[in-house]
């Protein structure tokens, strides 16, 4: 695997990477917020996972995190933020990161988010080599794990972001069952997120964003409760 991690700050990086080279990750790190972009989409086959600084010189994290969305949906992000940045946050989430590890952070806790990230992908790439598909096929939703491929009202639905997939996975899995918040934390981002409520409400508004592009909303509140998938009723 091979990351590509753009903080400004060199010691940090320089402490992370003895904790990627245990883990036999290979990773380029850059200083500055332009040149790590323009590394990004040189070569945006190169890299597996991107980790993202809000704060940076010349660009800012929010404004790369656009760029790279606009180059790929798939490749999985994740931001790093000032500790009780609640804005930098969900704006960070609701533009396509993936997650968020609020600084100062342990750099076990940012190994533990990365796994988690890859997991499912990592997951979803062993089944296709055995030739093992998991399909979710509703009134008008069709989703294809091993290839990651969604078909909403018999149209592509395109560009969704690691987390997005797995998200609307996990609610179409189990047509119009109410997921609270609590449990789409442990399901989607599989570990322990603190209570962190406003990660879900962020991917969900994104969620809903793209959905709605192909038709009626199929992704409903149930307020007070939580969330849940429900396509059962007729197109207009």
């Amino acid at each position: 695997m091979h990351i590509l991690m753009i903080e400004d700050n060199e010691s940090v990086c320089e402490m992370i990477e003895m904790f990627f080279l245990k883990e036999e990750w290979e990773a380029t790190f850059v200083h500055n917020g332009k040149e790590g972009l323009n590394i990004y989409l040189d070569s945006p086959d190169k890299f597996d996972l991107i980790i993202l600084d809000i704060m940076l010189p010349d660009m800012d994290g929010i404004t790369i995190c656009k760029e790279i969305r606009k180059e790929s949906q798939t490749i999985p992000v994740i931001m790093l933020t000032a500790k009780d940045s609640e804005s930098d946050e969900v704006i960070g989430l609701e533009i396509g990161a993936d997650d968020y590890v609020t600084k100062p952070f342990s750099p076990l806790t940012l190994v533990a988010r990365i796994k988690s990230l890859l997991r499912r992908v990592s997951h979803s790439d062993s089944l296709a080599a055995d030739n093992i598909t998991y399909d979710i096929e509703t009134e008008h939703l069709k989703m294809d794990r091993t290839t990651r491929e969604v078909s909403l009202y018999e149209q592509p639905l395109n560009n969704l972001t690691p987390k997005e997939f797995d998200l609307l996975f996990t609610l179409a899995n189990s047509p119009r069952r109410v997921f609270s918040r609590e449990q789409l934390l442990q399901l989607v981002w599989d570990y322990e997120y603190f209570g962190d409520e406003r990660t879900v409400d962020a991917h969900i508004k994104k969620l809903r964003q793209k959905v709605s592009e192909n038709g009626p909303q199929v992704i409903k509140t149930v307020w007070g409760v939580g969330y849940k998938f429900d396509d059962t009723k007729t197109i207009e």
